[in-house]
């Protein structure tokens, strides 16, 4: 078998795999299933993913590359604030039309290697709020509410648990809980803690070669105490 028929059979057997779950409606996809919709044997598939888990991986993976590519392709609002919101909505309408797909990436414990760029490109849009002196907590902290948020609020959508405000609810108590305002505080100025986080963030992203390591880390553990005290 030559390399690109291995590439293909590889492909028809997640996307047959991929068919069958979006069409099961949460139901057990077997691998007896996939083999016959793949028009292929068993040992084709564990050759090619040891096991279902390892073939599951690999569906997960594949959906993760068509939820990036509404990612990929967000266009810059021009508030970066506002690009938080446009990438929770585009996050949560993934969830809700792919639903079996969403399950799969995130309601399991899998995180394949694409699974980091979405991160990055979730970092990048709180870094860029971060930068422009608007974010109240630490970039990880956050990157990590959101994504806890985000998960939460579409596997709820997915299972029933919420209505059409959820969504909208939950991402404008979020935003209100790791951002400020333009104009914080009352003299028109920004917080300490909105500048140092600002720093923070602008540092990280291109450190001051004048410093040691030792002296950066010092500096970034400073200025996370100094964030910290806006509550």
């Amino acid at each position: 078998m030559t390399a690109q028929k291995d590439l293909d059979t590889r492909d028809r057997i997640v996307r047959a795999a991929a068919r069958l779950l979006t069409e099961a409606d949460g139901e057990p996809v077997s691998t007896r299933a996939v083999c016959t919709a793949a028009g292929i044997g068993a040992p084709t598939l564990y050759h090619h993913f040891g096991d279902k888990r390892g073939l599951f991986d690999a569906v997960a993976a594949h959906g993760f590359e068509q939820y990036l590519e509404s990612k990929r392709a967000q266009p810059p609002t021009g508030d970066p604030v506002d690009d938080l919101r446009q990438g929770w909505d585009l996050h949560v309408e993934f969830g809700r039309t792919h639903p079996a797909f969403y399950t799969l990436m995130y309601g399991t414990p899998r995180t394949p290697p694409v699974a980091a760029e979405a991160h990055r490109i979730l970092t990048g849009l709180v870094e860029a709020v971060a930068r422009a002196g608007r974010l109240g907590v630490s970039v990880e902290a956050a990157a990590r509410m959101i994504h806890a948020a985000g998960v939460g609020v579409v596997l709820a959508l997915i299972s029933g648990g919420g209505d059409g405000e959820l969504s909208v609810r939950t991402r404008e108590a979020v935003l209100a809980a790791i951002t400020v305002p333009d104009a914080e505080p009352a003299d028109g100025g920004v917080s300490s803690a909105a500048r140092a986080v600002a720093l923070r963030a602008a540092l990280a992203a291109d450190p001051p070669p004048a410093l040691t390591a030792t002296e950066s880390a010092m500096l970034a553990e400073w200025l996370d105490r100094i964030a910290a005290g806006r509550r």
